[in-house]
């Protein structure tokens, strides 16, 4: 789901990250097996695939602080939306950057005197209406994220003084003097890709909230209807391979369950389910006629995420109680251990990033009922006869929100509750739709702690757009990618100067400055990985498999359905 890490990517001496084991202690792939090494088949042409979908974006302008949920990203914005790089998986594991066939080749990076990049345009590449994809797309892109207002995230973006047009088949990028940003080629990549210029001096959110009729990719949107479906077809404007399947509909389902049942069933022949304990079990058991490509090695991260701007959560002396107050072993022993994932997260970043972080960095806070009351004593907070801790009169009460619906967090909410209860804590449920709480809730601040994944985009472990100041909106208003409302100046300086930093060693170091600021200060809780599951049914054909970064349908255009 996204918040997403829509983030860019690094150097070229960065865009080859190893794949690591996480804490499960396996070969780093996965605990139950990939079946995503198909027989070489003709796919063939035609037919219609229908995918279960959980959740369904708010709206689908990529730029706005409504398109929070990563499924509108993963299902549409990367089969619409034309970007500079792609992300793919290479055959010793690693993930790179590769040219879009949107460009000619590699574009042209200068440093000095200002950070500068060229970007050749192909002349081949052009909008589902015919018209070339030129250099005022790149400009027109820039433009509306850097000065505009309700941007979802300006990372990188703001830091650009103008892009030359001048060329149409040439779009020159030029930085802010005195400005560098590391990960550039995640600009027009992650996150938006290119928009077209033609929405120059229109209502670009109006245009786009509920869809869109052009497209730079192999698909286009055919239609969407709320809760109910999203339908694509090919783009038949498409420069490259264009799809086999004549369409491609996108069915949404109430819960993970339903999709399980609907995929038991003829209903859908691809589903992407939340590692959900009933989903694991059925996995486990097996699902004949059935794929699979199951990964604890990914681009999520799932956390407790603490409101810094509200009460409680703005002492640090109760986030830290909060750390010491939970059994976050148990959790994931609970949720993933049929999996192999039996060990917390211990940063709040992926873990195919962490080489430049410090995966052990909140490996301190376990279970300490001892310690937890020692930070609220010494804060001033006394437990009532209720065994409730309170302080001038108000009791120590929080409310946690998810997605409504999710068995797996609402099972981690039921331990969460009874955790926090034998601590003197007070915690209450307080859910809400999918879109409700990431298009509204969460970028208004609304709210005071919530469970839910942030899902990288690149491959950049910098998390500005995730805790720096200038990401942080007061409470109420809507932009930036802050939701949490971190404002600690220390961190802010580290994780600015990653942005801009293009030395590995040096973006390494500050990287790992970042993870111990961040724990010390219990920003936010890490809890798991949040391991992915891709099922699909043999009938579906080609090269069917999850990308880490891009996500389950990044090659969908490749797909093909047999009877």
């Amino acid at each position: 789901m996204r918040p997403h890490r829509r983030g860019a990517a690094l150097l070229a001496s960065l865009l080859s990250i190893a794949l690591v084991a996480t804490a499960c202690g396996d070969d780093g792939d996965n605990n139950a097996g990939s079946d995503s090494t198909t027989t070489q088949v003709d796919v063939p042409k035609g037919g219609t695939l229908v995918i279960g979908a959980e959740q369904e974006p708010e709206c689908m302008d990529w730029m706005g602080t409504c398109s929070g949920s990563s499924w509108g990203y993963w299902m549409v914005a990367i089969n619409t939306m034309p970007r500079a790089f792609d992300i793919l998986k290479q055959s010793n594991g690693t993930y790179e950057y590769k040219p879009n066939s949107v460009l000619t080749g590699e574009p042209k990076l200068e440093t000095e005197p200002v950070q500068k990049i060229t970007y050749d345009i192909n002349p081949k590449a052009v909008w589902s209406d015919g018209t070339a994809i030129t250099s005022s797309d790149f400009k027109y892109t820039w433009n509306q994220i850097a000065n505009t207002e309700d941007i979802y995230d300006k990372t990188g973006y703001d830091l650009i003084a103008g892009v030359d047009d001048s060329n149409p088949a040439q779009a020159v990028v030029t930085f802010k003097s005195g400005q560098r940003f590391s990960d550039w080629k995640g600009l027009f990549t992650g996150n938006y890709g290119i928009y077209p210029s033609s929405l120059e001096g229109k209502d670009r959110n109006a245009e786009m909230k509920d869809g869109y009729k052009f497209s730079g990719g192999p698909w286009m949107l055919e239609g969407w209807t709320k809760t109910d479906n999203i339908t694509l077809v090919p783009n038949p404007q498409f420069w490259g391979p264009k799809p086999n399947l004549d369409k491609v509909i996108f069915k949404v389902q109430a819960n993970t369950s339903a999709e399980f049942a609907a995929f038991k069933s003829p209903q859908v022949s691809v589903i992407y389910p939340q590692p959900q304990l009933d989903a694991v079990d059925q996995i486990n058991a097996g699902l004949p006629g059935t794929k699979k490509d199951i990964s604890a090695v990914t681009g999520n991260f799932e956390a407790l995420w603490l409101n810094n701007g509200v009460a409680p959560f703005d002492d640090v002396a109760v986030r830290k109680a909060v750390a010491y107050a939970i059994d976050r072993e148990a959790i994931v022993e609970r949720l993933f251990g049929a999996l192999g994932v039996k060990a917390p997260l211990q940063d709040l970043n992926a873990t195919i990033v962490k080489q430049f972080t410090d995966p052990n960095a909140y490996s301190k806070y376990k279970l300490d009922l001892a310690e937890s009351d020692k930070l609220l004593t010494g804060a001033g907070w006394a437990k009532g006869s209720d065994g409730i801790y309170a302080k001038s009169g108000q009791k120590l009460t929080f409310k946690v929100r998810t997605t409504a619906g999710n068995k797996r967090r609402e099972t981690t909410q039921q331990i969460l509750q009874t955790q926090f209860k034998a601590a003197g804590m007070d915690m209450q449920v307080d859910n809400q739709p999918a879109g409700d709480l990431f298009g509204k809730s969460l970028p208004a601040g609304d709210f005071q702690a919530a469970i839910y994944a942030q899902v990288l985009t690149s491959l950049s472990p910098s998390t500005c757009n995730l805790f720096c100041i200038k990401n942080s909106k007061p409470i109420g208003e809507t932009g930036g990618n802050n939701y949490t409302r971190t404002r600690i100046p220390a961190l802010d300086e580290l994780l600015l100067k990653m942005d801009g930093e293009l030395d590995e060693d040096e973006l390494t170091a500050a990287g790992k400055e970042v993870s111990k600021i961040s724990a010390e200060n219990v920003i936010s809780l890490p809890i798991d990985p949040l391991p992915t599951i891709l099922l699909w049914k043999t009938s579906v054909v080609g090269p069917v498999a999850d990308n880490a970064v891009l996500g389950p349908f990044w090659n969908m255009h490749l797909w093909g359905v047999t009877s």
